[in-house]
């Protein structure tokens, strides 16, 4: 018999560590995936523990992440079936049947070509949801393709001119003038084309963002395919995922306090976190001293 059997390891973390972790997960910070609630753990908590102990401890008891990966939503997904008895006569391959039907399986889709330049593709959205109080927003999204550096972000109450008017400054103001917009077919950035016929001059086409664009020299690519501005839209997914719980922890209601929180602190968070370096890259953004 070994001498340490039943002594507690030395680098055994006290109990209430755990304790307090789920605490905080299950009413502070519900809803945080994971990672984000680990950076908040040591950032605001002052918990300094590895990602793997508090992985582990929020999943024995019971707590998956939002972001779970699929694999372990199969793996949960197979216990909880085993817990309930329900497996007692199937086979092997009836199992995976009942499990695959219980997760359910996003479509893949090819990669796009990434482009070489900072500036050179400029993916534009609006996401509405319910980022802060309990009446629906918009948030309007502009994203490098090149380097996935969040380059202009603004909140209005729906999906409108004025919001990507400010999305559209910030890029100029900051960063120059971009080589093209990748957006939906929105008539912020193309009118429908019915009656074509009775159009008399390229400028009745255009909308006014579209206007403003072609002053500048910006080329705007309009698709009815979310898929091919794709990294906007995962963008859109991790500022929900991120973001509405930022706003929430702050106790932000306002639209005024919301977009202050979002250009000052969130996105150049988020850059720091989740883009690349864009200075590593060669830029093709424009000038604006000329205009």
């Amino acid at each position: 018999m070994h001498g340490n059997r039943s002594k507690k390891p030395a680098k055994t973390l006290d109990k209430s560590i755990s304790d307090n972790i789920i605490l905080l997960y299950r009413n502070k910070y519900q809803g945080f995936n994971f990672n984000h609630f680990y950076d908040y753990l040591l950032e605001e908590e002052n918990i300094n523990v590895s990602y793997t102990f508090v992985y582990t401890t929020l999943m024995k008891n019971g707590i998956r992440s939002p972001k779970a990966r699929k694999a372990t939503k199969r793996r949960l997904a197979k216990e909880k079936l085993q817990k309930g008895k329900k497996l007692k006569d199937k086979t092997e391959e009836e199992i995976e049947i009942i499990v695959n039907h219980e997760v359910a399986l996003e479509d893949s889709h090819p990669r796009g070509e990434k482009p070489k330049y900072f500036g050179e593709v400029t993916e534009m959205d609006g996401s509405s949801h319910l980022w802060f109080g309990d009446v629906k927003s918009c948030l309007h999204l502009a994203t490098d393709k090149a380097t996935n550096h969040i380059v202009g972000a603004y909140f209005d109450w729906q999906e409108t001119l004025k919001g990507y008017y400010n999305v559209f400054y910030q890029v100029l103001v900051n960063y120059g003038i971009p080589s093209l917009f990748k957006t939906d077919n929105r008539t912020v950035f193309n009118y429908n084309r019915l009656n074509e016929d009775k159009r008399t001059s390229d400028k009745d086409v255009l909308t006014q963002f579209g206007y403003a664009c072609k002053q500048l020299g910006v080329d705007i690519d309009t698709t009815s395919v979310s898929q091919a501005k794709g990294l906007v839209e995962r963008d859109n997914g991790t500022f929900q995922d991120r973001l509405i719980n930022e706003l929430k922890l702050n106790n932000i209601t306002t639209m005024e306090g919301a977009n202050e929180y979002l250009i000052n602190v969130f996105v150049p968070k988020f850059n720091t976190k989740f883009a690349l370096d864009y200075k590593k890259f060669e830029s093709v953004y424009g000038s604006i001293s000329s205009y």
